[in-house]
């Protein structure tokens, strides 16, 4: 297993981390946010994001997962939901990748049933070359091509998860 170098460098992702933040606050003024990371990919982005956003906001995740090492299974498994009552809240979203848009279409499904007040995508990566959900991202960081990637939170088997920037992953034969 290996990884090349980075794709997207730390201080290129520090910056789109801080323009998102920026235009969420915008569109956020006057309202209270509930934050939702999707574990377990999306937690080092949800963490920068979260400080840069400047509005009132409660914190909750979900952990939900349809890959097994590089490839989806097509299967959602919800394995923790929120805690937070979701009625009436604008929800955001919060999320490392959108490859093919079904585990968020089903995620998105199932809070929408809780009857929120809104509810926004904010996505680190969008990966349209293998998108099979019908769903909008409302805030995107990088649209990336259809390659596997690793680092800042997004990982193979459960590794790579650590690097501060994001690779082309290449399984080594």
């Amino acid at each position: 297993m290996v990884t090349g170098k980075p794709f997207l460098n730390a201080e290129q992702i520090q910056i789109r981390v801080r323009e998102l933040a920026s235009k969420i606050s915008e569109e956020y003024q006057g309202k209270e946010i509930l934050a939702v990371g999707i574990l377990k990919g999306a937690f080092m982005f949800f963490s920068d994001i979260v400080r840069h956003i400047q509005a009132p906001m409660s914190i909750d995740f979900i952990t939900a997962s349809s890959y097994l090492k590089a490839q989806t299974s097509g299967e959602i498994t919800i394995h923790c939901d929120i805690r937070a009552d979701v009625e009436d809240k604008h929800v955001l979203l919060i999320e490392d990748i959108v490859d093919t848009g079904l585990t968020l279409q089903y995620i998105r499904n199932m809070l929408s049933a809780k009857k929120p007040a809104s509810i926004k995508i904010c996505a680190f990566l969008d990966k349209k070359a293998r998108r099979r959900a019908d769903i909008e991202i409302d805030y995107v960081g990088f649209e990336i091509p259809d390659k596997f990637v690793v680092g800042y939170g997004l990982d193979y088997d459960n590794k790579f998860r650590n690097l501060p920037y994001i690779s082309i992953f290449k399984e080594s034969t």
